[in-house]
C-alpha cells in the first residue's frame, strides 16, 4: 500500500518510527516541502502489513 505522511519533519519522523512497529516499510520517498509559508513536508511510504506468526 502507499501511505502519505503530511506534517512537520518531527511529526513525520515520529509517525514513521511508530508505523515501522506494525508495518513492513519497503520504501520511503524523499521529503517534499509544502509551498511557503507552510513549514509542513510530506513523504510517501510503500508499506505492507507485517506477517502474523
Amino acid at each position: 500500500m502507499r501511505i502519505r505522511l503530511h506534517g512537520t519533519p518531527a511529526e513525520i519522523a515520529a509517525t514513521l518510527a511508530a508505523l515501522a512497529h506494525v508495518l513492513t516499510i519497503r520504501q520511503v520517498s524523499r521529503p517534499y516541502p509544502d509551498r511557503p509559508p507552510s513549514t509542513w513536508h510530506r513523504i510517501y511510504l510503500d508499506a505492507a502489513p507485517r506477517e502474523q506468526k
